[in-house]
Formats: structure tokens, C-alpha cells, sequence
């Protein structure tokens, strides 16, 4: 175990993971139609967005691995294995599932955003802050959150929400 109770080679498997992620993501973007026969721009295409968000996850995954790569470098014996499946990401699982499948066209967007991640904040927030400020930050972050996702979605990319 090092820094942030995680392990070097869990984070470089993980940003192995997000990269090929990532890339999946960047080229099934790229093969997505883009209307130019309809007089469609760079920034209307449908594959656009997903793509850069695609290219920010595979930045990122990469970074962690170098990260990490660097870390077992430095680190001197063998590296103890954290399990793959751990309390956490069960955590995780389950909130987007229930934010997915339960809330998102059951209830308004802005409430289920603001929901999943006031939770996802207050599940998530170190132990050793009061409970008043976890709920003061998950709270604020919720409808912060909420607030300016649903604005981008709907006044920018004039995509309507559920």
C-alpha cells in the first residue's frame, strides 16, 4: 500500500482500463456519421462530444499509468495486490445503476443529477469532516452540479432533457 491506500499496480491496471476506455470511445466516435452532405460543422457533428470525452478519459488513464509505472519504479520489494472489487467501487456501481436505471426518465434530470451526486459527495467525503460540513459540501455540489450540467445540455448543446 502507498499514498491514498491504493496500490501502484491496481492504478496501473486501472489507467490501462480508462485509456482503452477511452480509445474505444475516440475511435467509434470517428466512425460515427457526420452530415456533411447536410451542411454539418466540426462542432454540430454527433460524434464530437463523445469524442473529446473519450480523448480526456484516454489523457487520463494514460497519465495514471505513468504514474503508477513510475511509482513501482521507486517502490523497493514486491507490491502487495489489492483486490480488483472492493467496497468502493460497489458503492459506485450501485449509485450510477440506481441514477441510470431508477431515477434518470422516472424523475426530472436536474433532480436525479443533483441526488446522484449530493450522494455520491456525502458517501465519498473524508471521515474525519463533520457531518455538517459533508452535508453542506454534498448539497452544494448536488445542485451546483445540477445546475450547471442541465444549463450546458440544454442552452449550449440544445440537447432536451428527460
Amino acid at each position: 500500500m502507498t499514498e491514498g491506500g491504493t496500490s501502484a499496480r491496481s492504478d496501473l491496471w486501472g489507467g490501462a482500463g480508462w485509456a482503452g476506455f477511452g480509445l474505444l470511445i475516440v475511435v467509434l466516435a470517428w466512425r460515427m456519421e457526420r452530415f456533411e452532405s447536410m451542411g454539418a460543422e466540426l462542432y454540430t457533428m454527433p460524434g464530437f462530444v463523445p469524442g473529446m470525452l473519450g480523448g480526456v478519459l484516454l489523457l487520463l488513464g494514460t497519465v495514471l499509468m505513468l504514474r503508477s509505472w513510475l511509482r513501482i519504479r521507486q517502490q523497493s520489494g514486491t507490491p502487495t495486490a489489492q483486490p480488483l472489487f472492493n467496497r468502493r467501487i460497489g458503492i459506485t456501481l450501485a449509485l450510477s445503476l440506481t441514477y441510470a436505471a431508477g431515477l434518470i426518465g422516472r424523475v426530472p434530470f436536474w433532480f436525479a443529477t443533483g441526488v446522484f451526486v449530493a450522494a455520491f459527495v456525502a458517501l465519498f467525503a473524508p471521515p474525519e469532516h463533520s457531518a455538517a460540513r459533508r452535508l453542506t459540501v454534498s448539497l452544494l455540489a448536488g445542485v451546483l452540479t445540477s445546475a450547471v450540467v442541465t444549463t450546458v445540455f440544454q442552452q449550449i448543446f440544445l440537447v432536451r432533457l428527460p
